[in-house]
């Protein structure tokens, strides 16, 4: 059965041999479905955002595996590390984020240009969807590469500046500053 990406981009292939190109994520979507809620105020299960992010790391680790270069094999070990130590609740960007990144045309990309994840150049792709985040406009991905790290981590690859900036909570106030303010007003 062909991977989603050829299925999406309608590619079809002479013979049996497909070329390996990236990792199916649909394992760690269909994950993240379950750790999505309409709740804005429930927590995910524990178990659920570890599962995600070790399906995460898997995809990593196998393109890590099929690496020939050194420093993008280093690039990933930095990656899947990051994923490891933040097992906890996701803090990644919303999907609509993702629809709205902007989308480098074809005629814009160079040769030889490269996604950092899956370390494929972008020109070899029949259809390359390729994305530039904010942060940087060379920070060019894959948008298949890059948005399961982004649903998760909600940073830039590459530099870890966030995506989104996060609404501060109020300060809390402390209930003795109320009864302060309480016998003030009626004394």
């Amino acid at each position: 059965m062909a991977s989603p990406y050829f299925v999406e981009h309608n590619v079809k292939f002479e013979g049996s041999s497909k070329p390996n190109k990236r990792p199916d994520m649909s394992s760690f979507f269909a994950q993240l479905e379950v750790i999505k809620t309409s709740n804005p105020h429930a927590q995910p299960m524990p178990i659920d955002t570890a599962a995600a992010s070790r399906l995460l790391g898997d995809q990593f680790r196998f393109l890590q595996v099929n690496s020939s270069d050194a420093s993008h094999s280093e690039f990933l070990d930095n990656l899947i590390g990051s994923i490891e130590e933040g097992e906890d609740e996701p803090s990644g960007v919303p999907q609509t984020y993702l629809d709205e990144l902007e989308r480098v045309p074809k005629k814009q990309l160079k040769q030889g240009e490269t996604c950092p994840i899956c370390n494929e150049k972008f020109l070899d792709d029949q259809y390359p969807l390729v994305v530039v985040l904010p942060c940087h406009k060379t920070h060019k991905f894959d948008l298949e590469c890059v948005s399961p790290w982004l649903l998760m981590k909600g940073t830039c690859p590459l530099d870890r500046k966030e995506m989104i900036k996060k609404k501060e909570k109020p300060k809390k106030v402390d209930s003795e500053d109320e009864e302060d303010d309480e016998m003030g007003m009626y004394s």
